[in-house]
């Protein structure tokens, strides 16, 4: 894991989830589910539903009344441009795309406008290697 990506999850507070979905069996619900019980602040992004995990859901990031860290994307990679252009009007920290979620023109308009950028990653998987560098760096 890159040193930036680690210091990201370590000082990001609340993840704006662009496509996550309700229904339990779809990757994004699992993947989000997993950062809200590691403490995350969670805010879903998706018209088609009110609350997800317990938390209100948006219709888009520009409607969420709160300071967003990273944005993380669960759509297919032709919906990044938007959505990219969406999270530098907000102010986020990151734009994070997750594994198949892919988009250079977009990744380099955000680095561009100051934002720092993973593509085709799951912040799940990244979030675990985080915790078990640190809990090996303590043991050790």
């Amino acid at each position: 894991m890159s040193p930036e990506i680690a210091e990201l999850l370590r000082t990001s507070k609340t993840i704006a989830v662009v496509g996550l979905s309700s229904k339990r069996h779809r990757p994004s619900y699992g993947v989000t589910e997993y950062m809200q019980r590691q403490g995350y602040r969670i805010i879903p992004v998706n018209p088609g539903e009110s609350e997800v995990l317990g938390e209100k859901a948006y219709p888009d990031l520009e409607s969420i009344p709160e300071k967003v860290d990273i944005v993380n994307i669960f759509r297919r990679s032709e919906h990044v441009p938007e959505i990219v252009e969406a999270a530098i009007r907000i102010g986020a920290r990151a734009v994070w795309m997750q594994e198949g979620v892919f988009h250079p023109e977009a990744a380099r308009r955000a680095e561009e406008a100051g934002l720092f950028v993973i593509q085709d990653r799951c912040i799940l998987k990244e979030h675990r290697k985080l915790t078990s560098s640190g809990a090996a760096e303590a043991a050790g």
